[in-house]
């Protein structure tokens, strides 16, 4: 029969062969043991012994297998726990048969041959389905694709684990000829020379370069999954230096038992090439400010508002307010959480922070306990453009937002700040300065906990760098770069959010805390690891274009870790700056000028930044910074 029929015919094939192992494993054992399977009626087992033992047994099985759901299983898809399984079975018949065969009084069949026949049967039915298996998979392998030897591509993998056992396995049975597998890269010496799955292990790290180059790689696997982020880092890095396109497998949390492995393949990410180790959280301190509480998000449908939303979910708040003006990406994330938490209380709620009265309605309905302020403005080139868009929404919208709070008796706001508020050289980073300097001086006089939290740029935020270069890449090119030499500091939504929620836990009023974001990285460098991660060589396949710095912006975001008496908290990556000396009639005089501004409707560029750099003393043109 085609083996295409199988599937068809399965529920009459699979129980009618079991019944042919009963029958042959009976048969074998008694050859072996008894030398009278119907030969010898006068031996000490008898032929109608056996005969009844074998309907017994047949019976027992059916039975047993059905309320076992052997019989739901797809053969393909069964390991060596079905198949351990099947023979435990076997022996567990068996002794029911000889159960069944001493309250019939059948005295000749022993329990020991008995126990000898259920192994047989167990072996039999898996040596069966394995020759089953075989077949369906590689009759799936023969249907596959057809890749010639021109299509064929030389691939290396790193990890000689079992996820490199697994995805070479998926290779050779579902994806045949597609890969030429060159060999498998582990660091472990003592592996050297061995096989996983058929494939040598031919070196180390420091071989990747020399192999890649001997072989003309095509493609690198990246397989390791438990491994230290710096030797991953490390390790991406070498590959780097080679012309092959780099894949890798998402880290053990992300991935899900039983999942076809290849299929789990991606390309390399930038924080890949962070090195960064996974934030250590006090989960219980954060649980404690947030369970049964009434949290507020603003800017919920933005990148870091959404991934709050997520985490202020995991502590079981008593309601969770997502707050936002564009309402596709807030009808979003509502979805999403709706779906996970059915029964919490979770609003999406569309107001504009510039509208006072909406703010203190919202207050009054709702009575948010915790306030995490993430909207704003934060585009910089954008806000060089519209000034007077940034000081309404970032600074009259915090200030509207710090007023509710203190009126409607919130226990703590928590402000999102940039990097970009340390002596900013934009209006955007001016106008979050301001807002900060808003929040220290309302402590100063509010029962509500005011704070703040400062960090630099975040991967993958609407609106960043790497989304464009990626796009751009997709797209042939050219990648742009304002300046060969431009920093920046870079952290992932999930780790930045994570520390502004243990930031909290410190807080008792007027803090800044600014977040340790580890080494900054070139901009120029990062275009140029995504380009060459992707298997392409910068100069010939794609170039690299660079634009000039925009209106207002930095060459180097200033090292935060340099800041003057900073204090440690209980986190090593979470310090506090010394607070700012002054009070919120300060802070008025300062707005006044703004709302002159606004009020008169005046959009003179140079009389709006004048007027910054007398409200916010560390405002300094970028041309100085920049050293131009």
């Amino acid at each position: 029969m085609n083996i295409d029929n199988f599937g068809k015919y399965r529920n009459i094939l699979l129980p009618l062969m079991d019944c042919i192992s009963v029958i042959l494993g009976y048969y074998l054992i008694s050859v072996l043991i008894t030398d009278s399977f119907l030969m010898n009626p006068t031996s000490a087992i008898t032929k109608q012994e056996i005969i009844i033992g074998i309907i017994l047994t047949i019976v027992v099985l059916q039975v047993v297998f059905r309320l076992a759901k052997r019989y739901s299983h797809i053969v393909r898809y069964e390991n060596n726990q079905d198949y351990l399984m099947y023979i435990i079975l076997s022996v567990i018949i068996l002794i029911i048969v000889s159960i069944i065969e001493d309250l019939m009084g059948m005295k000749n069949p022993s329990i020991k041959y008995n126990v000898a026949v259920g192994i047989l049967i167990g072996i039999i039915l898996v040596v069966y389905r394995l020759v089953i298996r075989y077949a369906l998979l590689s009759d799936i392998a023969n249907k596959g694709i057809n890749y010639t030897p021109k299509d064929q591509k030389k691939l290396l993998i790193i990890g000689g684990g079992y996820s490199a056992n697994d995805i070479i396995k998926t290779l050779k049975s579902t994806l045949k000829g597609k890969y030429e597998i060159i060999g498998i890269i582990d660091d472990n010496q003592k592996r050297r020379g061995y096989s996983v799955a058929g494939i040598r292990i031919i070196g180390n790290r420091n071989d990747i370069v020399n192999i890649c180059e001997k072989y003309e790689v095509d493609e690198i696997f990246f397989t390791i999954v438990n491994i230290d982020n710096k030797d991953k880092k490390e390790i991406l890095e070498i590959c780097n230096k080679t012309n092959a396109k780099v894949k890798v497998l998402p880290g053990l949390r992300e991935l899900i038992s039983e999942e076809n492995l290849y299929q789990s393949l991606r390309d390399v990410e930038i924080e890949d090439l962070l090195g960064r180790d996974p934030v250590e959280l006090d989960n219980n301190n954060i649980k404690s400010l947030i369970n049964n509480k009434v949290v507020l998000v603003t800017g919920g449908g933005g990148s870091i508002g959404e991934e709050l939303c997520r985490q202020v979910m995991l502590h079981n708040p008593k309601q969770l307010l997502m707050l936002d003006i564009y309402e596709n990406s807030l009808y979003d994330i509502e979805l999403e959480l709706k779906a996970k938490y059915p029964d919490k209380d979770i609003k999406a709620i569309i107001a504009n922070i510039r509208d006072k009265e909406r703010m203190f309605e919202i207050f009054e309905d709702y009575s948010p306990e915790i306030v995490f302020h993430a909207a704003a403005h934060k585009h910089v080139p954008l806000m060089e453009n519209n000034p007077t868009e940034a000081i309404k929404n970032n600074v009259f919208g915090t200030y509207n937002l710090v007023n509710a709070s203190d009126k409607y008796h919130a226990k703590r706001f928590i402000l999102i700040s940039t990097d970009k508020a340390v002596n900013p050289t934009n209006i955007m980073g001016a106008t979050k300065r301001l807002c900060e300097m808003i929040i220290q001086a309302k402590d100063k006089e509010s029962e509500t906990e005011f704070v703040a939290v400062r960090f630099g740029n975040v991967l993958g935020s609407n609106g960043s760098v790497v989304p464009l270069f990626k796009k751009q890449i997709a797209e042939g090119g050219p990648v742009t770069v304002t300046h060969k030499e431009i920093t920046r500091f870079f952290m992932t939504i999930p780790e930045a959010v994570a520390l502004v929620l243990q930031s909290i836990t410190y807080a008792k009023g007027g803090e800044i805390f600014v977040l340790n974001m580890g080494e900054p990285v070139k901009i120029y460098d990062l275009a140029k690891s995504l380009i060459e991660l992707s298997g392409l060589t910068l100069g010939e396949d794609i170039e690299i274009e660079f634009t000039g710095l925009r209106p207002g912006e930095k060459l180097y975001e200033e090292l935060l870790m340099n800041e003057e008496n900073l204090e440690a908290t209980g986190h090593e990556k979470i310090f506090i700056t010394e607070p700012m000396d002054f009070t919120m009639d300060d802070v008025e005089e300062k707005l006044d000028a703004f709302r002159e501004i606004i009020d008169n409707e005046i959009y003179d560029k140079e009389i709006i930044k004048e007027t910054m750099r007398k409200c916010v003393p560390t405002y300094r043109d970028p041309k100085e910074v920049n050293g131009e």
